[in-house]
């Protein structure tokens, strides 16, 4: 038997009997919609110093300080920063050795009158886990997804007074905590799509862990890592940027990735007319890759998120399977080109119809969606053979009849003389011959015959060959780790 959730009057009054607990809340943008329960269920003089909210924008910046936006994570910094050291110069001395202080704070852009603009949030807690203690913080970027104003309301105070329930007594255990978040709401109306949790006490927590948590929990579709590791809000790296991205397990990251992304770049550059500094190029894991949640090895994800890392690339976590989907995800921050690099295997699975039982309008369907807003398909060539052991690996029935070209002195399968089923040949020419489809050239002949999956018995076997087949910064990581059966 699961335990009992807890209502959001059950949580709000657990809080407020605790004597030890006592803070601020600041809420801007959406009413004080989290600090009204904690009101109405009583026993709120123990555990409510103020309650404030600032909305005329001179007014907030003589509070906070001066913002360039309103609802950003800088300004949510600063409401907790100021709220916070009010309560440290004004109450430790009176209640400090026996109170927990904490700082309650949102901002967020909730569905206007007019309508039809983006209605999303920060939100956040800074709060010591015992008296005397340095604060930590936990922080959020959240997503309405209700309709209306009202509904927007109720769900964050719901939502709201999860987070400060979860931070007292969930923190322990990060996927009860991210779990607990969606009580009595569902995840149909609040997606989180950025999680940290950060200062004194959470050293040892991964926030790239809480983030793919956030994605097996169905909080939300996809998160993003930069390239120097950090979890970062979506919206603000795809805003008004063009998108090259390219999927695979990526165990570890070789040669062949990179050759794929160098050959797609240089076309997307000259196709599109975009420069290096409007383009996030992202590198893509789907979690369907990884089975499922209880098969999913946290150390061996994370390696392979730090191998990409320290090549200096973006990472995307998704579970976004259909690339339509995924160019749908995309459109939502951008209006720039897309670019999505791939492989002839990947091809030949757009054009498998087994993969679109679900939609009313099949293949049709998923491609008029995948293709409808300037998203073009950089595929990469690949010889017969590996095709070939590609299909047998994956359990399908080995196609015969590819035509191939020529090039680098290597006979490969192009975009140009992939055959998807003969029913579906007209459609894909269609597409090809419109400029929907790319066929890579220029790629290093020496790449085609690389595969992650042999690279990886390669290690485990002490074949030294792999060294040659990755980059080296990769090579050495996986020396000095000891990952994938790597004994140093």
């Amino acid at each position: 038997m699961s335990e009992k959730i807890l209502s959001t009057d059950e949580k709000a009054l657990a809080v407020n009997l605790d004597d030890s607990k006592y803070g601020t809340f600041a809420e801007i943008g959406a009413g004080q919609e989290v600090v009204r329960h904690f009101f109405q269920v009583g026993a709120t003089a123990g555990t409510v110093a103020k309650s404030i909210s600032a909305y005329d924008m001179k007014f907030s910046d003589e509070i906070y300080g001066k913002a360039d936006r309103y609802v950003s994570r800088g300004r949510l910094v600063q409401m907790l920063e100021h709220e916070y050291s009010l309560l440290d110069q004004r109450l430790t001395e009176v209640r400090g050795d026996h109170s927990t202080f904490f700082a309650f704070a949102n901002t967020v852009a909730a569905q206007s009158f007019r309508g039809g603009r983006e209605c999303h949030g920060w939100m956040g807690i800074r709060f010591q886990l015992h008296s005397g203690a340095a604060p930590c913080d936990i922080i959020l970027h959240v997503r309405m997804l209700d309709r209306y104003n009202l509904q927007q309301q109720d769900a964050l105070g719901i939502f709201g007074v999860n987070l400060v329930h979860g931070a007292f007594f969930h923190r322990d255990d990060p996927r009860e905590f991210i779990r607990a978040l969606a009580d009595n709401l569902g995840k149909e109306r609040i997606e989180v799509d950025m999680i940290q949790f950060l200062g004194a006490g959470f050293e040892e927590v991964d926030n790239r862990t809480l983030s793919l948590i956030l994605v097996q929990e169905g909080m939300t579709n996809a998160v993003v890592f930069d390239a120097d590791g950090n979890v970062r809000q979506p919206a603000e790296l795809l805003y008004k940027k063009a998108v090259l991205m390219e999927r695979g397990s990526f165990q570890p990251v070789n040669n062949v990735h990179l050759d794929m992304l160098e050959c797609a770049q240089k076309r997307f550059a000259q196709v599109q007319g975009i420069s290096e500094s409007d383009t996030l190029v992202l590198f893509e894991l789907n979690l369907s890759t990884f089975g499922s949640d209880e098969e999913i090895d946290l150390a061996d994800f994370l390696a392979r998120v730090d191998a990409l890392t320290a090549l200096g690339q973006t990472v995307l976590i998704s579970n976004y399977f259909e690339f339509y989907r995924l160019s749908a995800y995309f459109r939502r921050h951008t209006t720039s080109p897309i670019g999505i690099v791939l492989g002839i295997s990947n091809l030949a699975n757009i054009f498998n119809e087994n993969y679109y039982d679900h939609l009313e309008g099949g293949i049709l369907e998923s491609l008029g969606r995948l293709f409808k807003q300037s998203v073009k398909l950089y595929v990469y060539p690949m010889t017969v053979d590996s095709f070939a052991h590609y299909q047998k690996d994956c359990g399908l029935a080995v196609s015969e009849g590819f035509d191939c070209e020529k090039q680098n002195g290597v006979d490969v399968i192009t975009a140009n003389t992939f055959r998807p089923d003969k029913h579906l040949q007209t459609l894909y020419d269609y597409l090809n011959e419109n400029g929907f489809l790319e066929a890579l050239t220029g790629f290093a002949p020496s790449c085609l015959d690389i595969f992650s999956r042999e690279i990886v018995c390669k290690i485990r076997d002490g074949d030294e060959s792999w060294t040659c087949e990755v980059p080296e910064e990769v090579a050495s990581m996986i020396k000095s780790r000891k990952l994938w059966g790597c004994e140093g």
